[in-house]
């Protein structure tokens, strides 16, 4: 599990300068979901529905928000009940209170920003009077970057592999690890080696819509931790890199740990099933957009890839465009792991579409988040794959795309009239599931603006 991770940044998905041969080969040898989405696009409410296979909604949290316990049963548990040993390396999943695993039998942690944890207390063990997880001196949450500054087996992500892979050595009974990294999220700091790569490459341009607004003094002075910034010339092309450099960087490194994770299962004569993943996406540029907690594709696509062992009867190159989402993932592993899927998960399994049984799982797929870095922010979308419909219930604003032509959602045909019959379509949609909201976002009928709400619904 990557963090802030696009869906397009695979070479696999065709990016244009991107290496990425260690993650197209889990999507190339099992299957691709191209319509992949979070349904909720910021670290918090993305990895709890993940842990509990339930729609933000269902769950009682619709944005970011910290201190706010999980009530429902969640996959690491449920695997842990069923016989599996369950084991999280790396970043956390974000979860209130810190203490509570939420079914990790073992957590080692390694968060990039917590002082304390058990990489910040390797790093100052191996590397004194360095700074310590700030001694890089740049941003956790910003585009300025810089080259990793310390010997490389010391870099987060060398670390959460290394680690990983000592435990896979060590694993006798079945088990369900999680290896969690902090990259592609800031502090974008790659390697020299990967950082270097990709400024001599040539960088895909920002998607920068017809209808995106710029930013007042083009962002500057907003700070590099701000979500409004017009990101070009030298402040681009190092982002870029070092965000690039980053996914570069992880997937060479996952070679050795999927390497030892199939040769183990192979050992003990076990089927095996590899995931990878995100929790959202980024922006990167895209539509004077940095971070994420926005509906369009940059924060709210994300990677999915799923391979399994023979002896699971998954097909090979399946390429699925259909939506699917975080809350998928557990009703298939456990689908495929033979323990009952709980009747409160939302989520469905994707077994079918791995088999080549069924095209889809759902017809379209909805996503929210509450008021974030600003009220503004606010969105509720929903998307088939082909079509994407956003709404603003901060300022009732709407947005249509076709993806399809589209998919960098350079143009919003909303107010076109050829559209207008598509448009009330998805509004009447989103109404619909709406409707009983406690927000109150639909009154007589119709979509309601309401100014201030915020991510905790129970």
């Amino acid at each position: 599990m990557t963090d802030q991770m696009r869906g397009d940044c695979l070479s696999l998905e065709g990016h244009p300068c991107l290496l990425t041969p260690n993650m197209d080969e889990i999507g190339a040898q099992g299957g691709h979901f191209e319509s992949a989405y979070t349904t909720s696009a910021s670290c918090i409410p993305a990895r709890r529905s993940l842990l509990t296979g339930q729609f933000p909604a269902s769950n009682g949290l619709v944005g970011y928000q910290n201190g706010v316990p999980i009530k429902s049963i969640t996959l690491p548990q449920i695997l842990q009940d069923s016989g599996y040993f369950t084991i999280l390396v790396g970043r956390n999943m974000h979860q209130y209170p810190p203490e509570n695993s939420y079914g990790y039998q073992k957590r080692v942690l390694g968060s990039t920003y917590e002082e304390d944890d058990d990489y910040a207390r390797m790093l100052k063990k191996e590397a004194p009077d360095t700074g310590g997880i700030k001694g890089h001196g740049i941003s956790p949450n910003g585009w300025t970057a810089k080259p990793w500054h310390l010997p490389v087996h010391l870099h987060p992500t060398n670390w959460i592999v290394s680690t990983a892979r000592n435990y896979i050595s060590d694993m006798s009974a079945p088990f369900f690890m999680t290896a969690s990294f902090f990259a592609p999220h800031p502090p974008l700091i790659p390697p020299e080696f990967y950082m270097n790569r990709y400024l001599r490459t040539q960088n895909p341009a920002p998607a920068v819509g017809d209808w995106a607004e710029m930013p007042e003094k083009k962002g500057r002075g907003a700070g590099v931790d701000a979500h409004r910034v017009c990101l070009e010339g030298e402040a681009l092309k190092s982002a870029q890199a070092g965000y690039y450099g980053l996914i570069n960087h992880l997937d060479d490194q996952l070679y050795y740990l999927i390497s030892d994770f199939k040769q183990k299962s192979r050992q003990q004569g076990r089927p095996w099933l590899i995931i990878l993943t995100s929790d959202h996406g980024e922006m990167l540029g895209d539509h004077h957009y940095f971070r994420k907690c926005e509906p369009y594709e940059g924060s709210v696509r994300i990677p999915l890839l799923i391979q399994g062992s023979s002896e699971l009867k998954l097909q090979k190159g399946v390429s699925c465009k259909s939506p699917v989402c975080l809350e998928d993932i557990s009703p298939t592993l456990l689908d495929l792991a033979g323990i009952l899927v709980p009747k409160n998960i939302d989520g469905k399994s994707l077994v079918p579409i791995l088999k080549g049984d069924k095209e889809k799982v759902r017809s379209w797929l909805h996503s929210e988040h509450s008021p974030c870095y600003s009220k503004k922010q606010a969105y509720q979308m929903l998307t088939d794959g082909k079509y994407k419909y956003i709404w603003r219930p901060i300022t009732g604003s709407e947005q249509l795309f076709n993806l399809a032509e589209d998919p960098r959602e350079l143009k919003d045909i909303s107010l076109e009239n050829q559209y207008k019959s598509n448009l009330e379509k998805w509004r009447n949609r989103l109404i619909e599931k709406l409707k009983d909201r406690p927000e109150n976002f639909v009154k007589k009928d119709s979509l309601k603006t309401v100014y201030d709400y915020g991510a905790r619904l129970t």
